[in-house]
């Protein structure tokens, strides 16, 4: 079963991998040094990355590097754009009630 990019990332362990080799990318024994955890189970997760083509494996002489497929989280970037317009609306919204909010106390001090 091929997962996608939202399964992969619904994984708070998968989303910290993410944002490890975000910047650099590094081996499995190096991201599994930043968790409380197996290296079996960090394998599992990195496995779980690269079929939803999140990352991919970089082999360097005997070493294998995970790094990030930016790309592909543009499938994430997407999927969220779609609620940003809706968001930055509510919260201009709640911006408005709060100043109204604001103005009817002064308007009732000043009475």
């Amino acid at each position: 079963m091929r997962r996608d990019v939202f399964q992969a990332i619904a994984d708070p362990t998968r989303r910290a991998i993410i944002l490890l080799i975000a910047a650099q990318a590094m081996t499995p024994n190096a991201i599994a040094d930043h968790f409380n955890t197996t290296r079996q189970a960090v394998s599992k997760h990195l496995r779980i990355l690269t079929e939803c083509e999140l990352v991919q494996q970089e082999p360097r002489g005997r070493e294998i590097y995970y790094q990030l497929q930016v790309a592909k989280m543009k499938d994430v970037e997407e999927w969220l754009a779609q609620f940003r317009t809706l968001w930055e609306s509510r919260f201009n919204e709640l911006d408005q009630v709060l100043a109204d909010m604001k103005n009817s106390e002064i308007g009732s001090v000043n009475e």
